[in-house]
């Protein structure tokens, strides 16, 4: 895709418009757990679009497979080097781990109908993000953990295909894109194999079948460097307009049969496989307008604004706590679920989330980061000082006068 007259530059390290669109994407989930428990998601017409919020999990998914895989794709075009897996995986402990085990203890201790069934099995499959592997352990002000049980899947298993791929760098790294094409297309026949599970576990929420999500974002994070913006597929791909009216078709498909029965009735194979392409397209044309743009391009009027990069920063919160406040917003307010009230459920939700969701970037997730990065310091002022022992000239052997 590239040329010898249009080289690609070096991409920005920071796009400002990704921290709204993650903000957008944590609201889009609540909005639909809330649909889902006072009822309105089975409504005509407007209950499915309510319910396909849900689809908001795959932006998530292609926002970290952008954001990780970037590193690797930069490095392989000459740009900079990879992060050690070491360094890799404490930033991504620190950024999931604290403020997960915050919720999780008190979610089991303090969260009535949660604390009753948290038995040991359920203790364990939760701190260690193991509820889509071990039955019966997704709980309430919990369920919505499996997405995050699939991500850290996703995390780990990172540097194993960075490595797989490493020497495809250089004049070789036009090739990335079919490899990932092609593991994309592996994917999606995943629900098509007869894998065994225990009872109440399924395959289908492995990270095996969301790989193509994670994938939309690792294909960005590879044209990025081979799309120059001014280029035909540049343009194409950076027009707002066009990309976003492909995506937005795609998610009204998936409110249809095609992405899978309403509620939590069980999608047939063909709909899973649907359910995940339209969920690829979605993340791919809601991602590509804001990482194939130009750099000087004018700033996106509200991914960019200041509530947007608060709600942002805020986001792993909301995915954290929405469910905990959804849960007590039923007995604490005499409202039945399942019963309506979708949107007095839904100001209530959010006005209690959003509290708990800046406390814990404030003080839990942000002093995390921090401490990462003095890890990082020490780790690289260590290793200076062993370079500059052994650097260091050996000593005059000869006797003084």
């Amino acid at each position: 895709m590239t040329t010898a007259t249009a080289p690609v530059a070096r991409p920005r390290a920071f796009i400002p418009a990704l921290e709204g669109m993650r903000g957008m994407a944590a609201l889009g989930v609540l909005v639909t757990h809330v649909a889902f428990q006072t009822g309105r998601s089975g409504t005509p017409v407007l209950g499915p679009i309510l319910e396909r919020f849900d689809m908001a999990v795959a932006v998530f998914f292609a926002l970290s497979g952008f954001l990780l895989w970037r590193p690797h794709a930069a490095a392989a075009h000459g740009f900079g080097a990879a992060p050690t897996t070491g360094r890799y995986l404490l930033h991504r402990f620190a950024r999931i781990m604290p403020a997960y085990w915050v919720v999780v203890v008190f979610v089991l201790v303090l969260l009535p109908s949660a604390a009753q069934s948290a038995n040991l099995r359920v203790w364990v499959s939760n701190l260690f993000l193991l509820q889509v592997f071990v039955p019966l352990t997704l709980t309430d002000g919990l369920t919505q953990m499996w997405s995050l049980s699939v991500e850290v899947a996703f995390y780990l298993v990172l540097p194993l295909l960075a490595w797989a791929i490493v020497r495809l760098r250089g004049a070789a790294a036009r090739w990335r894109v079919p490899v990932l094409c092609a593991l994309i297309a592996v994917s999606l026949t995943w629900n098509l194999w007869p894998v065994p599970t225990p009872d109440a576990i399924h395959a289908d929420n492995w990270l095996p079948a969301y790989l193509p999500w994670f994938g939309a974002g690792m294909l960005l994070a590879e044209l990025i460097h081979l799309v120059p913006p001014a280029s035909r597929w540049g343009r194409a791909l950076s027009n707002q307009p066009l990309m976003w009216a492909i995506a937005l078709v795609a998610f009204l498909i998936s409110a249809t049969e095609y992405g899978g029965p309403a509620g939590l009735e069980r999608a047939e194979p063909w709909q899973y496989a649907m359910k995940t392409v339209l969920g690829m397209i979605l993340g791919f044309g809601l991602l590509a307008p804001l990482v194939l743009r130009p750099a000087e391009a004018t700033p996106h009027r509200w991914l960019e604004s200041r509530t947007a990069a608060i709600l942002g920063r805020w986001s792993y919160g909301i995915f954290l706590w929405h469910l905990v406040v959804l849960t007590m917003v039923f007995p604490v307010f005499a409202i039945l679920p399942f019963n309506g009230h979708f949107g007095y459920v839904l100001v209530l939700t959010v006005a209690g989330t959003l509290p708990l969701a800046a406390a814990s970037y404030a003080l839990i997730e942000e002093p995390s980061r921090l401490w990462a990065r003095r890890v990082d310091r020490r780790v690289a002022d260590a290793k200076s000082r062993r370079l500059a022992g052994r650097s260091a000239p050996e000593p005059d052997p000869s006797p003084t006068r």
